[in-house]
């Protein structure tokens, strides 16, 4: 009997540079997908949002066979069984780690930082305009969101460089089968930036201020205090997914925007679309493309069940481009849609993205200045793309203005 057809295949050249129309194919002909390696893909939205607002879980650890189970316990050995942030943990942990995480992680101290991130955001804008070319992911996708959490959690500007190399290697520990190499060198980055948060946590003990992580160090709820691995653990998450997805929304999102200069004109002309604009740039670019669930018993998803202790990913890129939901201009941008805030692309359910609030306020104020201010800004040559998977973006994204 011949292997059953592979109809999702991520590591086909050229998927990460435009993998919607594989999800496409996939939503259409088998929205529930049994793949051979060993894990099932869900690409609607409504079977996505089910899944993201059900009681599976998020712990790994479940899983109890296929190529995921070999991946994820090589990152287990490679950073020495750390890194297990609230993204990791079910209820009742995770509930505990996010109550004492969102005491400190408020919606009033991200709308406080709205001039500090308009102010960097200018800064940007003047180097750029200085020298009339630049790459928009280096001048300000990725210095912008960066710059913002390191201040909020206060590290000293002398680790920045140290800690964005670091983050950007741990990161890939949330890519889908990577090399052995790829395996090592994540663990190694991961266990040194572990050691570096640990250190400045213990400098925060004895020197607080008023950051984050002096919040965190201090928050407690009902005598409940973060132990210092969880603190480690959450700040590392922290830093790692409070900079990552943003700066692939900036970049992706002005993609889309010079690819789409209708909708560029539309927003220069109404500014007070940018909020919504920033959600329907979510659905369309998607920066986190997947999310993950174990089940925890048979998972019956229209005519399919699938298994106990199985690995699931819910295809977000796809169902944030589903015509079921979002119509026949699902495909296009589209930037007054009345229903963009409805995209999967901060995932749903107790496991909805805490930095929401601040990725939406710093996209926002970065595309508000960047198109206002450029009435020239042009693509100046190819646009490059990362090669990941699931956080997906554009390595460079090279403007004129």
């Amino acid at each position: 009997m011949s292997e059953p057809e592979l109809l999702f295949n991520p590591f086909e050249p050229g998927f990460t540079d435009d993998p919607f129309p594989a999800y496409r194919r996939l939503r259409e002909a088998d929205p529930v997908h049994a793949s051979p390696i060993g894990i099932w893909i869900l690409t609607t939205h409504k079977d996505v949002g089910d899944l993201l607002r059900s009681d599976q879980s998020v712990d790994e650890r479940r899983v109890s066979e296929g190529l995921f189970v070999e991946q994820m316990r090589a990152f287990e050995d490679a950073m020495d069984g750390r890194g297990r942030s609230m993204l990791d943990r079910d209820p009742p942990d995770h509930t505990r780690l996010r109550s004492l995480v969102s005491r400190v992680f408020t919606p009033r101290r991200v709308a406080a930082l709205e001039p500090e991130i308009t102010a960097l955001v200018d800064e940007a804008l003047d180097r750029i305009e200085d020298a009339g070319t630049a790459d928009l992911v280096e001048t300000l996708a990725f210095p912008l969101p960066f710059a913002v959490i390191s201040s909020m959690l206060g590290m000293p500007p002398t680790d920045h460089a140290r800690v964005r190399e670091l983050s950007g290697w741990v990161v890939r520990s949330l890519e889908p089968l990577p090399d052995e190499a790829t395996v090592k060198r994540v663990g190694e980055a991961g266990v040194e930036l572990f050691d570096l948060v640990k250190d400045l946590i213990a400098d925060k003990r004895a020197h607080p201020g008023e950051d984050l992580l002096s919040a965190l160090i201090a928050a407690e709820a009902e005598g409940d205090r973060l132990t210092d691995d969880e603190l480690v653990d959450q700040v590392v998450l922290l830093y790692v997914a409070g900079h990552e997805t943003t700066v692939s929304l900036i970049g992706g999102g002005t993609v889309a925007l010079l690819e789409n200069p209708g909708e560029l004109a539309r927003l220069r002309a109404e500014p007070g679309l940018a909020g919504n604009a920033v959600e329907e740039l979510l659905r369309f670019v998607s920066p986190v493309q997947q999310s993950r669930r174990v089940t925890v018993a048979p998972y019956k998803v229209r005519d399919k069940e699938i298994p106990p202790n199985t690995f699931v990913v819910a295809g977000l890129a796809a169902a944030n481009r589903d015509p079921e939901f979002w119509g026949p201009d699902a495909e296009e941008l589209r930037l007054d849609r009345p229903n963009a805030r409805q995209h999967v692309g901060f995932g749903g359910g107790p496991h909805h993205c805490l930095g929401a609030a601040l990725a939406r306020l710093e996209a926002r104020v970065a595309f508000e200045r960047l198109t206002g201010r450029f009435g020239d800004l042009a693509l100046d040559g190819e646009v490059t793309w990362n090669g990941r998977i699931n956080l997906r973006g554009p390595a460079s994204v090279p403007i004129t203005v």
